[in-house]
C-alpha cells in the first residue's frame, strides 16, 4: 500500500514529523513501512523560467535561441529545437549542473556556435506523462502557462523549484499490510493508525451530497439473489461530463501508483484508495430493464471483461447482472458491455460488500488479481459501503462531473453485529507480562476507535480481526510499545506431549517396514488423468471421479489422486531409469475421494512397491503378514483377479473379518511397461483407516504352556482352484482350541499328483493347557480335520 504523506496530512497533521521518525513509529506499532519513494528525487536544479526572447539560431534552421528569465539578476540563454514555444511562456528550465531522471546531467554547452546555459524540459524528460498532465504534447516543451493544462502557478515565482509546481515534492511510504488488516489498505485506515500512534487529532469529515433532483426509484432497482453479497448500494448520476480530473486528484493517484484516466474512473479509484472500498461505475444505458441483479453464474457462462478478453466462468461465480446478461464479475472486474465511454451521459455508482473467499476463488479461477479483488478477498467492512458511495458522489459535485439523483438504493439483508468484549486488565497484563493500569488500556483502545462502556469494549466495524481478549492485548501492546515491555523469563505449566493413537499406529507401520528393508518416500498428491490409463483403470470406474485443481501447474498435475499406485509406480520407474538394481519403497499416501457439496474425503493408504530379482509374491505376502501381526490385526488372504492393475494369477485381497483392507500382488506387465520398467514389480495398497479400525484394542496374555505339544504333518491333494488359505481356515475351525497352530509349509504341483490337482502340506501343532494330550486324542482331531477337508473341498490324504 502506497501512502502519500501530503494526502495523509489532510486527515492527520504530522508535517513536523520526519519520514524516518514516521517510519520507525509506524513500524513499531505493527504498520510496517518497507521504504519510501520520492517522485522528484532524480530532478535537481530544474526551475521555473519565463521566455523573454525567441530568435532564430544564426547557424541552424531548426534551432531557436531563447532568453529565459529564471529569477536571477541575469537571464540565461537556452538553445532548443522545440517549435511550440513563444515569448511569455512559463517553462521548466534545467540549469547548468541539473540532473534528470535516468541519470541525465545537464551542462553548459555550445550548439553550432551559440552557448547554451541549460535545457528547456518536456514531460518525457521529467518522467511524467500526458495522463498526468492532459493537453500537453510530449514532443514539445512543457508549457506551464498553457490554458490546455490546469497546472496552478499561484504563488509561483520565477526561479522556484519545479517539483512543487508539478506535484513531485511528495514522499510516498510503502506499507506492508498484513492480511488481517484490510482496513489499512486505505488512506483513512492508515490515518486512524497514525492518529493513534502519534496521539494527534483525526479529521475525517462525513461526505455531503446536495442531490436535489429526480428520484432513484425511477431509474433503478436492485435485487440480491446470493448470500455471497452481504450489502449492495447504488446511486445514479445524470448529465455526466467525461473529462480529465483536476491536477490535485491526478497527483494523488500518481503518487499511489494509479494511472489517471478520466474523471469518472479516477473518482472510483480515488475513493478505493481513500476509503479502502472498491467501487465500480456502469454506463446506465447498457443496463437492460433498469435492474441490477446480484446472482451466481451458471455452468459455462461467459463475460467479456474490460481488458477485452472473454472469460469462461466457473459455476457459482458471483456476478453483477441486468435482466438479460452479466455486466461485471463481482469484486474483480467490470464487463466491456457496460464500460464508461466518452458518450456516457448517465452512470450508476456501485458500492458493495462481497464474500472474501468467493472473490479470491473467482480471481484465481480466471487468472486475474486486481486492486479490487485484493481488498475484497481479505474481508471488508460492510459499514463502509455508504460513506464510500457518498464520497464518490461528493466528488462528482465537487468536480462538476454530473448531477446526482436524489436517493440511495441500499440492500443490506442482514446487518453486521459489532463484536463486544470484556476488558479484563489483569488478564491482559498476564498475557503481556506488564503492570499497566486499566485506565491506560482504555485510553489506548479509545485512540484506536474502540468504544468503551464500563468494562465492555465495542469493537469498531472495520476491525473484524479483533475477536478475543488476546486481540485486545495485542492492541494495547503495539501502542504501548513492544520495546517497552520488560524482559521476563517464560513461565507456565509444563505439559507432556504425546502422539495420538493413529500417529502411534503410523509409527509402528513405518518402523516395521524400515526393519524389513523398505525406504520411505513422499510423492505429490497431484496426478494427471493419464495416470489412470497407465494402471489400466476401467473407463467407467468410480475412482476416475477426481477432485480437479482449478489452477493446475500442468495437465499431469491437474487432479487429486483417488488411488496411490500411480505415484508409487512413478517412483519405481524413476529408480529403474536411474539404473538402481533394486528398490523396496513404501509411502503412507493420502488419496482424495470427492463428496457432493463438501470437501473431499481424505484417506491414507499404506502403499508398498518393490522390484528385485530375488523378490517374489510370497516375499511380499510375508512382509504384509509381519506388518499386520505387529498391529495385532486378524487377517486372511483371498486370491483375486478383479484388479486390472495386477497380474490375475498373482493377486490377493487382504481381509480382517469381513472388512476389505487392501490388495497386493505382482503388477500387471502392461502397467510396468507403461512406466518403462522391464522387470517384475510387486505392490500393495492397504487402507490405513480400515487397518486402524481392525486393531485388537485388548491384548490377552497367558502363561507359558507347561505341557508338551504334539506335532503332526498333513499333506492333502485337492483341486488347484482351492485356495490353500481356505484349507487352513477349515482345519482351525473344526479342531477347536486344542489346535494351536496350522501353517502351510509346501504346495506342490507336478508329476506326483494328478493333472489339475495340487498337494498342500500343513504343519499342525496340538497342545492342552492343563494336561498332556494322548496320541488317540490327536488322531481323532487329525481325522476330523481330514474328513472336513474331504467334505468341503474333495481333498484326500496324499
Amino acid at each position: 500500500m502506497k501512502l502519500s504523506r501530503k494526502w495523509l496530512n489532510d486527515f492527520v497533521d504530522i508535517t513536523d514529523i520526519s519520514d524516518r521518525d514516521f517510519a520507525a513509529a509506524m513500524t513499531m506499532s505493527g504498520s510496517i513501512i518497507e521504504g519510501y519513494s520520492y517522485p522528484g528525487a532524480d530532478i535537481t536544479n530544474v526551475v521555473v523560467g519565463k521566455i523573454m526572447e525567441v530568435a532564430q539560431h544564426p547557424n541552424a534552421d531548426r534551432l531557436l535561441v531563447c532568453t529565459v528569465d529564471v529569477g536571477k539578476s541575469d537571464s540565461v540563454t537556452i538553445v532548443t529545437g522545440a517549435n511550440n514555444i513563444k515569448v511569455g511562456d512559463i517553462v521548466p528550465v534545467a540549469l547548468d549542473g541539473a540532473t534528470l531522471p535516468g541519470g541525465i546531467e545537464i551542462k553548459k554547452t555550445t550548439m553550432r556556435g551559440v552557448a547554451s546555459d541549460g535545457m528547456l524540459c518536456s514531460i518525457d524528460e521529467l518522467s511524467v506523462t500526458s495522463n498526468d498532465f492532459p493537453g500537453t504534447d510530449s514532443s514539445g516543451i512543457l508549457i506551464l502557462s498553457d490554458d490546455n493544462n490546469d497546472i496552478s502557478l499561484d504563488n509561483v515565482e520565477l526561479g522556484d523549484d519545479i517539483r512543487p509546481v508539478l506535484g513531485l515534492d511528495d514522499s510516498v511510504a510503502e506499507f506492508e499490510i498484513t492480511p488481517n488488516r484490510p482496513d489499512c489498505l486505505s488512506v483513512i485506515g492508515l490515518a486512524r493508525e497514525t492518529s493513534a500512534v502519534f496521539e494527534r487529532p483525526l479529521n475525517i469529515s462525513r461526505p455531503t451530497v446536495k442531490a436535489g433532483h429526480g428520484d432513484i426509484s425511477d431509474y433503478l432497482e436492485v435485487e440480491i439473489e446470493s448470500d455471497l453479497c452481504s450489502r449492495y448500494a447504488a446511486r445514479v448520476v445524470t448529465d455526466v461530463k467525461i473529462e480529465p480530473s483536476p491536477a490535485w486528484l491526478r497527483e494523488r493517484l500518481r503518487a499511489s501508483g494509479v494511472r489517471p484516466i478520466n474523471n469518472i474512473v479516477d473518482i472510483t479509484n480515488y475513493v478505493m484508495l481513500e476509503y479502502g472500498q472498491p467501487m465500480h461505475a456502469f454506463d446506465y444505458s447498457c443496463i437492460d430493464g433498469k435492474k441490477i441483479v446480484v446472482r451466481t453464474s451458471g455452468k459455462g457462462e461467459t463475460i467479456d471483461t474490460l481488458d477485452d478478453k472473454e472469460r469462461t466462468l466457473m459455476e457459482n461465480t458471483l456476478l453483477i447482472c441486468d435482466e438479460t446478461k452479466p455486466i461485471a464479475i463481482a469484486g474483480v472486474m467490470g464487463g466491456a458491455n457496460s464500460e464508461i465511454t466518452e458518450d456516457t451521459k448517465v452512470i450508476v455508482f456501485e458500492s458493495a460488500n462481497f464474500d472474501g473467499p468467493s472473490v479470491r476463488r473467482t480471481a484465481t479461477s480466471i487468472g486475474m488479481r486486481t486492486e479490487s479483488s485484493a481488498r475484497f478477498e481479505k474481508g471488508l467492512d460492510p459499514e463502509n459501503v455508504i460513506p464510500a458511495l457518498e464520497r464518490a458522489c461528493e466528488l462528482i459535485e465537487l468536480l462538476g462531473a454530473g448531477r446526482v439523483i436524489e436517493g440511495i438504493i441500499d440492500c443490506y439483508p442482514a446487518p453486521q453485529e459489532r463484536t463486544s468484549l470484556e476488558l479484563d486488565a489483569d488478564r491482559i497484563n498476564s498475557i503481556l507480562g506488564t503492570q499497566l493500569s486499566e485506565d491506560f488500556m482504555k485510553s489506548i483502545l479509545n485512540r484506536l476507535g474502540f468504544e468503551i462502556d464500563g468494562n465492555t469494549v465495542r469493537v469498531p466495524s472495520w476491525r473484524q480481526d479483533v475477536q478475543i481478549v488476546h486481540d485486545l492485548a495485542e492492541e494495547v501492546a503495539r501502542l504501548y510499545g513492544y520495546d517497552n515491555i520488560p524482559m521476563t523469563l517464560m513461565k507456565g505449566d509444563i505439559t507432556i506431549g504425546a502422539l495420538s493413537q493413529q500417529q502411534r499406529t503410523e509409527k509402528v507401520i513405518e518402523n516395521t517396514l524400515y526393519a524389513l528393508g523398505y525406504s520411505d518416500i513422499i510423492t505429490y498428491s497431484f496426478i494427471g488423468t493419464s495416470s489412470y490409463d497407465k494402471i489400466r483403470m476401467p473407463g467407467d470406474s468410480p475412482l476416475r471421479n477426481s477432485v480437479r485443481i482449478m489452477n493446475p501447474l500442468g495437465e499431469d498435475t491437474s487432479i487429486m489422486r483417488t488411488v496411490s499406485l500411480p505415484s508409487m509406480m512413478e517412483a519405481l520407474g524413476r529408480n529403474y531409469k536411474n539404473r538402481n538394481d533394486w528398490a523396496h519403497l513404501f509411502e503412507l499416501a493420502t488419496v482424495y475421494h470427492p463428496r457432493n457439496d463438501d470437501l473431499p474425503e481424505e484417506r491414507k493408504v499404506v502403499t508398498l512397491g518393490v522390484y528385485d530379482e530375488e523378490f517374489d509374491f510370497f516375499d511380499l505376502k510375508g512382509d504384509l503378514e509381519v506388518v499386520l501381526e505387529s498391529l495385532r490385526i486378524d487377517y486372511r488372504f483371498i486370491k483375486s483377479n478383479k484388479h486390472p492393475a495386477y497380474h490375475p494369477g498373482q493377486c490377493a485381497e487382504v481381509y480382517s473379518g469381513s472388512k476389505l483392507i487392501g490388495v497386493f500382488g505382482q503388477v500387471h506387465p502392461a502397467v510396468t511397461d507403461s512406466y518403462g520398467i522391464d522387470t517384475r514389480v510387486y505392490a500393495a495398497e492397504l487402507d490405513f483407516n480400515t487397518m486402524f479400525d481392525s486393531i485388537q484394542q485388548e491384548t490377552m496374555y497367558r502363561p507359558i504352556d507347561k505341557f508338551p505339544s504334539i506335532e503332526r504333518d498333513m499333506a492333502v491333494v485337492c483341486d488347484q482352484s482351492v485356495p490353500a488359505g481356505d484349507l487352513v481356515d477349515t482345519v482351525l475351525r473344526v479342531s477347536g482350541e486344542l489346535l494351536k497352530s496350522c501353517e502351510i509349509f509346501d504346495v506342490y504341483t507336478g508329476d506326483q499328483v494328478p493333472k489339475g490337482k495340487k498337494s498342500v502340506a500343513l504343519s499342525l501343532i496340538y497342545r492342552h493347557a492343563d494336561r498332556t494330550l494322548t496320541d488317540a486324542e490327536v488322531d481323532d482331531l487329525f481325522n476330523l480335520s481330514l474328513s472336513a477337508l474331504g467334505k468341503e473341498f474333495g481333498a484326500v490324504l496324499r
